[in-house]
């Protein structure tokens, strides 16, 4: 992408005809109200909690998660300062047109007639090579609360992955490579300045998430929203300290469909910056993801063929809201379709 698609949305006192969305747009549609649940992680039912809200929506909120407050607050400051750079600077760490890592905005916006309001910054791996493009003598503190949290951020997936998958009946022993060594993961900073015209802007657009899991701080502004059929869009209001965690298509692949992999977007507000910071967890890139044997049977047959992350993620960026339905097995049956047949890939 050129730099003539990376507007200074800091500066901007006018929406831009290029950012404009049309209202009348699937992107939009009706507000729910169904609250979203918030479990104690230290509840003695947590497992079943969990489990319940994996296969009802895909969404919740996790209290008593065991990261650090302070590392939140310090990942949100390092975040904050990363954002406010001025746009040239930012740019120095520009994604590569093809990779993965770096400065940017959404990856998804290929697929969208419009831009969105927003930017973001993708760590794959170790965080200093772009950092040092950015804070040339003083890039070490960044680095080190990057790798501080994200070491936190897989502690607590490993602890949410054993919770998920003890409520299907299935254990760790059953997912050999589901290990703290083994995992793979990146972390993406989205940032959603104030906008002058909230009401016709998207900071992100619908999508699901290819993950096995994502976990998701927020700041105090709201704007993350979880669609859930039969009622719509809802809002997932931040709580302090909590943390948001989704179901992605690789779980929801894994568990044959009994996990939903969430529909998820991201709005903006008119006095307000919004900052998020998502955690993206999923198998070492070479484990072929397929349905666990212990959930398939002849009645329940496999739904999908098995597929690397690294595969999906391909499959992701060319089929873009057919991803799942172009690694499915059966046919729909009874007139079931993929809960994430209409979505994308990035994370709000």
């Amino acid at each position: 992408m050129t730099n003539q698609n990376y507007l200074d949305l800091n500066s901007m006192e006018e929406l831009p005809e290029s950012h404009a969305w049309d209202h009348e747009s699937p992107s939009y549609g009706p507000l729910g109200s169904d609250p979203v649940a918030v479990i104690n992680l230290n509840d003695p039912n947590a497992m079943k909690l969990v489990g319940h809200a994996c296969k009802t929506w895909g969404v919740f909120q996790v209290t008593n998660h065991g990261v650090p407050t302070n590392l939140l607050e310090e990942m949100e400051g390092a975040g904050r300062e990363l954002f406010a750079l001025p746009i040239q600077q930012k740019l120095q760490a520009a994604r590569a047109p093809n990779g993965v890592s770096g400065y940017g905005v959404a990856r998804i916006s290929s697929f969208f007639p419009k831009l969105m309001w927003s930017e973001g910054f993708t760590i794959l791996g170790s965080p200093y090579e772009h950092a040092r493009k950015l804070w040339p003598n003083r890039h070490s503190k960044f680095c080190d609360v990057i790798e501080e949290y994200n070491k936190e951020m897989n502690k607590l997936a490993q602890r949410l992955m054993l919770l998920m998958l003890g409520s299907l009946g299935v254990t760790m022993d059953d997912v050999k490579w589901a290990s703290l060594q083994g995992s793979s993961a990146a972390l993406q900073l989205n940032s959603y300045p104030a906008c002058p015209d909230p009401d016709r802007a998207m900071g992100l657009a619908a999508h699901t998430d290819s993950t096995l899991l994502t976990i998701l701080h927020q700041n105090n502004t709201s704007g993350l929203q979880a669609h859930k059929e039969g009622t719509g869009w809802v809002t997932v209001p931040p709580i302090h300290h909590a943390l948001v965690v989704n179901v992605g298509d690789l779980l929801h692949i894994l568990s044959n469909g009994l996990y939903t992999s969430v529909l998820h977007r991201a709005m903006v507000n008119r006095t307000q910056h919004r900052f998020s910071v998502a955690f993206l967890y999923g198998p070492p890139s070479n484990i072929q993801i397929s349905p666990l044997s212990k959930l398939t049977d002849k009645g329940h047959p496999p739904l999908y063929r098995p597929v690397t992350w690294s595969e999906y993620l391909g499959a992701k960026a060319k089929h873009f809201n057919k991803a799942l339905s172009s690694v499915r097995l059966c046919a729909p049956i009874n007139g079931f379709v993929d809960a994430t047949d209409h979505n994308s890939v990035q994370v709000g």
